[in-house]
């Protein structure tokens, strides 16, 4: 099994601050990893793929942002990272910017793949991605017929005629949706299995995982806000969970076991508390933030539940006495 460490990748540490130069010398690195272990292809200027040989029980096929994999420590894609640990073999395309791998060169080269029978070396091909990657991830799955797709907060399109009400990438409308793999809701039916993870009161990813989700496992993160995958991440969830959609494991019963992490989460709990005031909640704004004080002390919560006991008194409401704690068991030396 080929680690991270075992497989050499020691990301080189430019003396420029020059971009350019930056861009280089991680592309070297790429091509020195795969001298070693595989392959990389830079396709045009925008994209590129690296590949690593291991274990053909699984390939996890993942798509990032060149950028954002750059402001990483170590400077390695994610899907690197994950597949390393598990000695899987791994293929991730990148992009220099948000392109939606919206690009001939990428078609002509997922094409090849296919053609080569390479997709057929693997017992199991998982694909994943975020954002407008998780978009490539569900389009290109059909590369792979029956692959497994893991997509969080990821776009169905943005064809302004099929989603003319996402206003936030107004670049993407000179891209075209409607040639090769580019109708993702239909190419995602291909899949063996699909799971999207998103938050449902983001309006537009919202409306996206509706576009894909006919045949979707929907994990939905209420109040996880824009980038759930950060929030994951910063409660040590979103490996575990890319790790379980990866061996087909990862169900509703499964995710609600990481989901209860949320509540340990200062940014969660900003966004509910955020919600309940705006809502005009108090009698429910006083009973989470009790429950939630019952965990931590939290100087944001306690305010809250101040706020909130003094608009239920000026209505003269109040709350029902506070459940006592559990009992404590006694030891076995007690």
């Amino acid at each position: 099994m080929n680690t991270m460490s075992e497989a050499g990748i020691v990301p080189a540490m430019p003396n420029s601050t020059d971009p350019s130069t930056a861009t280089e010398s991680w592309l070297d690195t790429l091509d020195d990893h795969a001298a070693e272990h595989g392959f990389h292809v830079r396709l045009g200027a925008r994209h590129g793929v690296l590949y690593t040989e291991d274990d053909e029980s699984l390939l996890l096929v993942s798509f990032e942002n060149a950028p954002a994999i750059r402001m990483d420590d170590p400077a390695l894609p994610y899907g690197l990272k994950v597949a390393g640990k598990e000695g899987w073999s791994q293929l991730t395309f990148y992009s220099e910017g948000t392109t939606w791998f919206r690009d001939p060169d990428v078609y002509s080269f997922v094409d090849d793949l296919v053609d080569d029978g390479f997709f057929d070396l693997f017992d199991n091909v998982f694909f994943y991605g975020v954002g407008a990657e998780g978009y490539a991830a569900c389009a290109y799955s059909v590369a792979a017929p029956g692959a497994r797709v893991l997509a969080v907060r990821p776009h169905a399109t943005q064809d302004p005629r099929r989603a003319g009400w996402d206003k936030r990438f107004p670049g993407a409308r000179r891209l075209s949706f409607d040639d090769r793999y580019g109708d993702a809701p239909a190419l995602l039916e291909a899949a063996d299995q699909a799971i999207l993870v998103y938050d449902p009161m983001e309006t537009e990813d919202a409306m996206h995982a509706a576009l894909l989700g006919r045949n979707a496992l929907h994990l939905r993160t209420p109040h996880l806000g824009p980038d759930p995958e950060r929030q994951l991440d910063d409660l040590n969830a979103l490996e575990r969970i890319v790790r379980l959609a990866a061996r087909g494991k990862l169900d509703a019963p499964a995710f609600a076991r990481f989901w209860r992490r949320r509540r340990q989460s200062s940014a969660y709990q900003r966004r509910v508390l955020a919600h309940l005031r705006q809502a005009e909640r108090p009698y429910l704004q006083a009973l989470w933030c009790r429950a939630a004080l019952r965990q931590a002390e939290k100087p944001r919560l306690r305010r809250g539940l101040e706020d909130a006991l003094a608009a239920l008194d000026a209505a003269g409401k109040e709350l029902p006495p506070e459940p006592p704690a559990p009992p404590r068991l006694e030891s076995a030396a007690g």
